[in-house]
C-alpha cells in the first residue's frame, strides 16, 4: 500500500497493565525471535529529539486527529553516537509511513545548535526536508523521549511486535548526548508498558494469536504528546 509514494503500514498500540505485559511477553516469546539489535532480553534503549513549529502543529494534529499528520525527530539507539537517524513519521488515518537518512555527529551538532547550513545541501532528500523546515518554517527542538525497547519480529508481513517500557521525558536540555539531561517517567504504574503490532498488508493468524491483548482496548498513543505533557507537569511542580 502507498499514500502519495510513500509506503504505508498498520500499527495498532495498546496500553499494557504489568500483568497482562508478562504474560503476553511470555506468548509473543515463545514464537517469535527478538530483534537482533537486542542487547538483552530486554531490548535496546531508544531516545528521540523531536522537532515542531512555533505553534505546536506536531503536537495539537496529533491532539485533533488530523487524518494526515507528520513528526521529525533525531534518533540513536543505547545512548551512542554510532548510529543517529533522521526520521519523518507521517499518519494517514489508520496507516503509518517512516522514512530514514542517516547524520553524522557534526550535523548534528550544527541543527541542535541553530546552524542548519551544514545540511542544506545533503544528498538525502530527507534531511534536505527537514533543513527547509528549520530554515523556512521555523521548525526547532521540542521534546526528548526515551524509552526501552524490546522487540520481536515475524519475516512473513514483515511484522515487528513491541513492549516499549520505562517511556521517560527529558528535562532540562534538548541535546541528546547532554550528560546532564534528567528524565521524568511519563506513565503510571497502571500503563508502564506500551505494544505496538506493526505489519504490511497483513497480519498472520499465529501472530494474531499471541499478540493480541485480551483485557486492552486498542488507543490512540502518542509517545511525543506524552513526553511533552510530562515536561510540562515536571516545571509546574
Amino acid at each position: 500500500m502507498e499514500f502519495m509514494g510513500r509506503p504505508l503500514r498498520h500499527e495498532f498500540k495498546y496500553y499494557l497493565h504489568p500483568h497482562e505485559y508478562l504474560s503476553m511477553r511470555q506468548r509473543v516469546a515463545s514464537l517469535l525471535p527478538l530483534d537482533p539489535h537486542s542487547q538483552s532480553e530486554d531490548g535496546y534503549g531508544i531516545r528521540s529529539l523531536y522537532f515542531d513549529s512555533p505553534v505546536d502543529h506536531a503536537l495539537y494534529d496529533k491532539t485533533n486527529g488530523i487524518f494526515g499528520r507528520e513528526k521529525f525527530r533525531i534518533r540513536i539507539y543505547n545512548a551512542s553516537d554510532s548510529s543517529i537517524k533522521l526520521e519523518r513519521k507521517s499518519k494517514y488515518g489508520d496507516y503509518v509511513s517512516k522514512e530514514s537518512a542517516p547524520l553524522t555527529r557534526s550535523e548534528y551538532e550544527n541543527i541542535v545548535h541553530g546552524d542548519a547550513s551544514s545540511i542544506a545541501d545533503s544528498p538525502h532528500p530527507l534531511v534536505r526536508d527537514l533543513y527547509r523546515a528549520l530554515t523556512f518554517k521555523g521548525f526547532r527542538p521540542a521534546a526528548i523521549v526515551d524509552y526501552v525497547r524490546e522487540a520481536y519480529v515475524y519475516d512473513y508481513g514483515d511484522v515487528r511486535i513491541t513492549f516499549d517500557k520505562k517511556l521517560s521525558s527529558g528535562i532540562g536540555s534538548l541535546d541528546l548526548f547532554d550528560p546532564g539531561l534528567a528524565f521524568r517517567e511519563a506513565l503510571d504504574d497502571s500503563t508502564r508498558t506500551i505494544l505496538e503490532i506493526k505489519f504490511n498488508r497483513f497480519l498472520p493468524e499465529p501472530v494474531r494469536l499471541v499478540a493480541t491483548p485480551a483485557a486492552s482496548v486498542r488507543s490512540t498513543i502518542s509517545k511525543y504528546v506524552i513526553c511533552r505533557e510530562a515536561a510540562k507537569l515536571h516545571f509546574k511542580r
